[in-house]
């Protein structure tokens, strides 16, 4: 949901408004971090929203539950910080105002001196906002920068492929690990073929993206727990590997990143029987390079309960929630939902959200 500002007359008061859905990291991740190829698509089912309010002041309004700065107790308090640490999404919109700012700065990009008010809300669960299975972070920073863009008029100065880069500097600004892959996603929205590789960063300062039709994917399903895993561990220990030439690692993520080349043709073909291949191998590579302990047990349990009943499953992203696909259709569904109802885990058709760019953010592109 979009209100873009019309006239001058109107900018001191009319509102702005972006969604920008969670994301499934579908194949080849976690190679984006790696100069890597991904494939993913946004997900309709959960979502991060952001309004701008014209204001005399610049205000942060902090949200009632994802903010809390009032508790019971002592108890009370210890555990809300044990469960979800220090976050928060105030701190992910000061930070994108902070690097949006910059980054006009720097591209002569003249902004005028109108001030704003900042919410959100989201219905992400909200053990995975500020964890990697579904990227809510980042969601939160997409629809905050969409809703820049708009207050300031200058969405057609601003390219698409840049904007993930921006997306993701402002996350960094907090110590969060990742990689380009979920802010391309939210970014464009829909599906997305991504291509990390070296020479595109080192010489475009970003990678190749190819939306492809959404109708290409199979039926697929969400299955999630009640604690993800840290993205930010899960990376940091492979990472080093990576860095100082560890060939195991190194191959590893090669043969991850073929899996999305891979994947493409795929999906291109439907050879559906093919995919369910990729999915359960993109998992296997994962577990093999990150230790079980890192992976997370239960994260590992979730696609171990899927492939019991011979789904293909793989993580969504780096934890906390699972991408399963059923090859033998509806009698297999019903023994997935089965299967995860006892362990626990809760199951649920994914719902695929179409591209997001308008006709002004696709004369951005650097292919027009």
């Amino acid at each position: 949901m979009s209100e873009n500002m019309g006239s001058d007359v109107n900018a001191s008061t009319a509102a702005i408004e972006h969604k920008v859905c969670a994301r499934v990291g579908f194949l080849g991740n976690p190679s984006d971090v790696y100069y890597g190829r991904t494939i993913s698509f946004t997900l309709a089912n959960f979502w991060a929203s952001v309004r701008l309010q014209p204001s005399d002041d610049l205000v942060f309004l902090p949200h009632p539950t994802h903010d809390l700065v009032q508790f019971r107790s002592l108890d009370h308090l210890v555990n809300r910080l044990h469960k979800e640490g220090y976050y928060g999404g105030v701190r992910l919109l000061m930070s994108i105002c902070k690097v949006f700012f910059n980054y006009c700065k720097e591209n002569n990009i003249d902004l005028h001196n109108g001030n704003f008010t900042l919410s959100y809300d989201t219905n992400i669960p909200r053990q995975l906002i500020y964890q990697a299975g579904l990227s809510g972070s980042s969601a939160i920073v997409a629809a905050a920068l969409s809703c820049l863009l708009d207050f300031y008029k200058v969405r057609h100065l601003v390219e698409v492929e840049v904007r993930p880069n921006l997306v993701l500097s402002a996350e960094k600004e907090h110590g969060i690990v990742a990689g380009l892959q979920d802010r391309v996603a939210q970014v464009y929205g829909g599906l997305v073929y991504m291509d990390f590789s070296k020479e595109y960063m080192d010489d475009l300062g970003h990678g190749i993206y190819i939306p492809m039709d959404i109708s290409l994917l199979p039926p697929l399903y969400l299955i999630y727990a009640e604690n993800p895993s840290d993205s930010g561990k899960v990376h940091s220990a492979v990472r080093q590997r990576w860095l100082n030439g560890d060939e195991f690692i190194i191959k590893s993520m090669e043969e991850v990143a073929n899996l999305a080349l891979e994947g493409r043709t795929v999906l291109l073909e439907k050879d559906y029987s093919k995919l369910a291949n990729l999915m359960n191998r993109n998992f296997e590579l994962r577990r093999q390079m990150f230790e079980k302990d890192a992976l997370g047990e239960l994260n590992v349990k979730m696609v171990e309960v899927a492939q019991s009943v011979g789904a293909a499953a793989k993580f969504t992203g780096s934890g906390g929630a699972v991408v399963a696909f059923c090859p033998d259709g509806p009698s297999q569904v019903k023994l997935l939902e089965d299967a995860c109802r006892k362990a626990g885990f809760i199951v649920e058709p994914v719902q695929v959200k179409p591209s997001c760019l308008s006709d002004v953010d696709l004369k951005t592109l650097s292919s027009n």
